[in-house]
């Protein structure tokens, strides 16, 4: 009589038992779901500032601000990138990273509708600050989600992020003014329109906590030390990398239509040179950090980056408007330096808490360098008259930031430096 048949252990099969399919669509659904939130919380980061500056003569003689406030108000992004950057480790470390970038989604869409009612200038400013402080937060984060959820995807993920980015950034620049026009030309109406995309991520985000169910570290109990950052040489070149980099994007936001005009260019066509420098980041924001991330350290990007950026303000100072086109292709790979920096910030520190430290410390500090920027060649301008000195001085500028770049871009991890023994 044969052996009764055992039923305590099923046969082997090549075929995985039905019951782990749901676990694992349920994983790549998810994962999917994160990607987008991602990409669409990127896609918020700039328009709060982008769609303001097509705007803004409209937006200071109707609320009525003086020159000094209007100039405040185009320092306002990089005074709270700095000041609320620093804050968003120690709100992600008690709250998770999930649930912070969340509310900076929140805050985004509630500061961006609530401005476009602002009856006067000191509840324009605060609400802009509001989304900026969203901005800020969620700048920091995101780079962290991306390490926490994606360790084995850096690049792709960075690269998902920084195209969305620079997607918004263009978009919101582009269409601000035709699509005010077609709703009835009130300023406040072409402001207020960029909250429903916000609204969007925000949903999509507190989808994602809700999944996640994130706790901070110290309630979960895998809090990491925080770091002594500032001992670390690599920390430091990073954020004068970024900014350096971050001065010359802003110029370039602030003052290309002029330059171009100034040498006999259209107005209309200034625009779309300026729109392209900003559209031209979109692919390569994309394709860089892939490549970056493949490689032990990212030096030749960083050289690469600064070359088209000294041969473009060149050729904006001697012939702006004999190839323009050309300037404006390579002005705007020279600003492809932020998704590459964003990048070296994922790969230079070997924890998700260290790449909250480095990516608050490299974009605080990085923020406060760029400020006086936009100023300087304001003031060289005015001085001269012409735009050979401010644009060479930016040629100039692209020589330390290179040389910081080459030293962030090695193959090192902030911990070993900072932690090293004195």
């Amino acid at each position: 009589m044969p052996p009764a048949a055992d039923t305590t252990t099923p046969p082997r099969t090549g075929v995985r038992p039905q019951t782990e399919r749901p676990a694992t669509d349920r994983s790549r659904y998810l994962g999917w779901l994160f990607a987008v939130a991602i990409a669409a919380a990127a896609f918020n980061l700039r328009p709060v500032v982008t769609s303001l500056g097509p705007l803004l003569k409209q937006v200071t003689a109707d609320l009525g601000m003086s020159p000094t406030t209007a100039g405040l108000l185009a320092a306002l992004p990089s005074l709270c990138f700095a000041v609320f950057g620093f804050t968003a480790p120690g709100m992600a470390r008690r709250l998770g990273p999930v649930a912070v970038v969340t509310a900076g989604m929140g805050a985004i869409t509630a500061g961006v509708l609530a401005r476009s009612f602002a009856g006067g200038t000191a509840v324009f400013l605060l609400l802009t600050a509001l989304a900026l402080a969203g901005v800020a937060v969620s700048n920091v984060l995101i780079p962290v989600v991306i390490k926490r959820y994606f360790p084995e995807r850096v690049g792709p993920m960075i690269g998902l992020y920084s195209m969305a980015l620079s997607a918004g950034t263009a978009l919101a620049a582009a269409v601000t003014v035709p699509m005010t026009t077609a709703l009835g030309g009130d300023w406040r109406v072409g402001l207020g329109v960029w909250a429903a995309l916000g609204a969007v991520a925000l949903v999509l985000w507190l989808v994602v906590a809700a999944v996640k169910r994130e706790r901070g570290d110290k309630a979960s109990g895998t809090a990491t030390e925080r770091l002594p950052i500032t001992r670390s040489r690599t920390a430091w070149a990073m954020a004068c990398f970024f900014g350096l980099q971050a001065t010359g994007a802003y110029v370039v936001m602030g003052f290309l239509p002029t330059i171009f005009q100034d040498a006999g260019v259209s107005k209309s066509t200034s625009g779309v040179l300026l729109a392209l420098t900003m559209v031209i980041g979109v692919p390569v924001s994309f394709v860089l950090p892939n490549l970056a991330a493949r490689r032990g350290d990212q030096r030749l990007f960083v050289v690469v980056l600064g070359s088209c950026g000294i041969a473009g303000y060149a050729g904006l100072a001697l012939a702006p408007a004999g190839a323009s086109w050309l300037w404006a292709v390579l002005v705007g790979l020279s600003n492809c330096a932020f998704p590459l920096v964003l990048t070296m910030i994922g790969l230079r520190a070997r924890t998700a808490g260290g790449v909250a430290q480095l990516s608050a410390f490299a974009q605080g500090v990085g923020y406060l360098i760029s400020i006086p920027g936009p100023i300087l060649i304001g003031r060289l301008y005015q001085a001269t008259g012409d735009w050979y000195l401010p644009l060479g001085f930016l040629a100039l500028l692209l020589v330390p930031q290179m040389v910081f770049g080459l030293r962030a871009a090695m193959a090192r991890h902030i911990e070993d430096e900072a932690l090293r023994p004195a």
